[in-house]
């Protein structure tokens, strides 16, 4: 548990940088200049009520699957019951720990570090969530080695929980197995896909792939994603980086490479 309250201070402690929907939060709800979020910071956001401070600092706060891969792979098949966290908690706000938050001018400003905010991190991380033995000592094996505390995190989230959901992830992971080149992104589409439609199991997801990759064609065929531009001057008279143009062929792109994600999960799944 020590080395557990030593990470979790550790991560809390390092520098965020604040993303702009928090800087456009401050300065909307509280009338500050972009210039004076980090005075705002120091001087004034220990004054708010905690649910003020949790609307404000709540995306800086929220973990991502990259913060709990960190103790996905500290843990290990090791689980932290959620009538432990209220303890871990405390601990950490008696300590004190605080944030270090960077603005857009690069500086890091110090701020005490409410039970809110630290509750947030601590409640989203999946302490609780276990995995299978059979999963996760395939995983231990899994290669690159870097990858797995990615997977493991994966492994960890509620949408595997159910054991006929979970054969998905389980189908997919061994696909790879004899060597065959995977890639972690796929792995990461595939959970937002099971947490979004939440398939009953493999066959269901199966059965559902040739609509969604039908739906795709049709949207790629009749989007209008504009010719590129042969030269920067060209482009620059047509607006730059304001163009309509740029923005269809981003759209584009990213329907197509969803497109070719769903054609590499179905030959994984159909085997």
């Amino acid at each position: 548990m020590l080395q557990l309250l030593a990470t979790l201070a550790t991560e809390l402690e390092r520098p965020r940088e604040l993303p702009a929907q928090v800087v456009a939060h401050l300065s909307g709800m509280y009338g500050i200049g972009r210039e004076g979020i980090g005075a705002f910071l120091r001087n004034e956001l220990s004054q708010l009520e905690d649910y003020e401070i949790d609307l404000a600092l709540s995306p800086v706060f929220t973990p991502a699957l990259r913060d709990q891969a960190i103790f996905a792979e500290q843990l290990g098949p090791e689980s932290v019951p959620a009538a432990q966290w209220p303890d871990l908690v405390r601990q950490l706000v008696a300590r004190p720990t605080g944030a270090q938050l960077v603005t857009e001018d690069g500086q890091k400003h110090s701020v005490p570090l409410r039970d809110v905010s630290i509750e947030r991190y601590v409640h989203r991380l999946r302490l609780d969530a276990t995995i299978p033995d059979s999963l996760f000592k395939w995983l231990e094996h899994f290669k690159p080695a870097g990858d797995r505390p990615i997977l493991k995190a994966v492994a960890r989230r509620a949408a595997w929980e159910n054991a006929a959901r979970r054969e998905i992830l389980t189908r997919y992971l061994s696909a790879f197995a004899g060597g065959q080149a995977y890639r972690l992104n796929d792995v990461v589409a595939l959970l937002k896909l099971a947490e979004t439609y939440q398939p009953a199991d493999t066959a269901s997801l199966l059965a559902q792939i040739p609509r969604w990759r039908q739906m795709l064609d049709q949207e790629i065929n009749e989007s209008g994603g504009g010719k590129p531009f042969f030269n920067d001057r060209v482009e620059e008279l047509h607006g730059g980086g304001r163009d309509q143009r740029r923005q269809n062929r981003s759209r584009l792109t990213a329907k197509e490479d969803e497109r070719a994600f769903l054609e590499r999960l179905q030959k994984a799944l159909a085997g």
